[in-house]
């Protein structure tokens, strides 16, 4: 390590190589398989430095840290302090206190959602998801929000500093998709199997339940995720805004191979503005017992019991601002309508489904599964499954979808079937396994 000169940066510098080498350690241990030490560089003093500057931006003083049995540390932050309020177009903000007008008909809607018989294997139904960070009981204080804290070792498995926290942009190769297909995020390596609307309506925000599976990653710097967006702008160009929320598996990210909820926004196509999660400023978190970025327990088994999330995203007609539930009536936060041009407004189109990244590793597609990492035309307890999709209207009026369209790039690797019935609404069945004899 050479000599280190006993003054302030220096001891700095000695205590962020002695945690970098911890983090080694954990890292040749990882149980998920994966080789994550292959990504820590050598890490100069001013790289370091800057490493340090940005966690300790994003880190914020925590009143007190529950420690997860993942691995995770989670701190409860107070919910002014939090890194939403850094953001230069929310220096005037104040926390919406005032609760959001939830869409109407969301009691009813809770009737057709209830379980079915079809929804029921060896008799047990499915349950509402937890968190693992609350295995012990502990619970964040009234009047924090908690946040899953970043480390060196996140950082460092990043491409960059400006890249951590952040998706790849790309986009769909024209040749490759109907005229009338949205053009999602692609390229480098992405894929997707996802239902998508139209582009001619006016919408208000989306929900779905999405069941949870802790589909295998082959390399790091791929990823799994099934989610929804809330799109407007142009596709073509570098306006586009995004709103996404659902889980997913992102060992680059998080370090490991467990599905996790998570957040992500967007106003410039994935260019600079926005980020996953609390990784930057802009989410504004209000609940005080479910932290974004934070793994799922349990997840649906094979032919066993299957568990499920359900997410709205809909936009407050008396603030504008993007709120984002979970469950029946659970609150988890909002996307400030300031961060945002065309979504200031509204949505233009709704995605709902999976996407994973291929990086071909050795010249052909890897093993990356998409949602279960089974085709969709195996059905309940084996597929992956989005059901009882719905939209937001202009009077903040729920209703199923009707008339989806779906897409999936590669169907020897990736597919979707879609489908209608009276409990599940509009419904679909995605993914698969990735690489297989016909997939390449």
């Amino acid at each position: 390590m050479g000599n280190i000169v006993a003054n302030k940066n220096g001891v700095l510098y000695l205590l962020l190589h002695l945690l970098l080498l911890c983090f080694l350690v954990v890292g040749e241990f990882d149980l998920s398989g994966l080789n994550y030490t292959k990504f820590i560089r050598q890490a100069s003093r001013l790289r370091l430095e800057r490493i340090q500057k940005h966690l300790e931006k994003i880190n914020k003083p925590p009143l007190i840290t529950i420690q997860s049995p993942d691995g995770d540390i989670i701190d409860c932050v107070h919910k002014r302090k939090q890194p939403a309020l850094d953001h230069p177009l929310l220096k005037n903000h104040k926390i919406q206190k005032v609760p959001p007008e939830m869409p109407k008909r969301l009691i009813q809607e809770e009737v057709r959602n209830s379980m079915s018989n079809e929804a029921t294997i060896k008799g047990t139904p499915r349950q509402w998801q937890w968190q693992m960070w609350h295995s012990n009981g502990t619970r964040c204080p009234k009047g924090t929000v908690p946040i899953r804290r970043s480390s060196v070792h996140d950082v460092l498995r990043a491409k960059s500093l400006f890249h951590f926290g952040k998706k790849q942009r790309g986009f769909i190769n024209p040749a490759r998709r109907r005229a009338d297909a949205p053009d999602i995020v692609s390229g480098n390596g992405h894929e997707h199997a996802i239902a998508y609307t139209g582009t001619t309506q006016e919408f208000y925000g989306a929900r779905a339940t999405i069941n949870v599976w802790d589909p295998s990653i082959e390399e790091v710097k791929e990823f799994s995720l099934s989610q929804i967006w809330i799109l407007s702008g142009s596709f073509d160009g570098s306006d586009l805004n995004s709103i996404e929320a659902g889980w997913q598996v992102s060992p680059e990210l998080y370090g490991d191979n467990r599905p996790r909820l998570f957040t992500y926004w967007t106003t410039d196509s994935y260019e600079a503005t926005g980020c996953y999660n609390l990784l930057c400023a802009g989410f504004v978190q209000t609940n005080s017992r479910i932290a974004i970025g934070a793994s799922i327990s349990p997840v649906s088994q094979y032919t066993a019991n299957q568990y499920d999330i359900t997410i709205l995203i809909w936009k407050d007609p008396k603030l504008g601002n993007w709120w984002m539930g979970l469950g029946d009536n659970t609150l988890i936060g909002y996307w400030p309508a300031e961060l945002f041009t065309h979504l200031a407004d509204r949505a233009t189109m709704v995605e709902w489904g999976g996407e994973v990244v291929n990086s071909r590793a050795n010249g052909q597609h890897t093993s990356t599964q998409m949602g279960s990492g089974h085709f969709p035309e195996d059905g309940f307890g084996k597929s992956s499954y989005f059901r009882n999709l719905e939209v937001v209207d202009a009077d903040n009026s729920l209703s199923s979808v009707r008339g989806i369209s779906t897409l999936a790039e590669n169907t020897n690797c990736y597919n979707i079937r879609s489908s209608y019935n009276k409990e599940w609404g509009t419904f679909f069945y995605y993914g698969g396994p990735g690489n297989n004899p016909r997939c390449s």
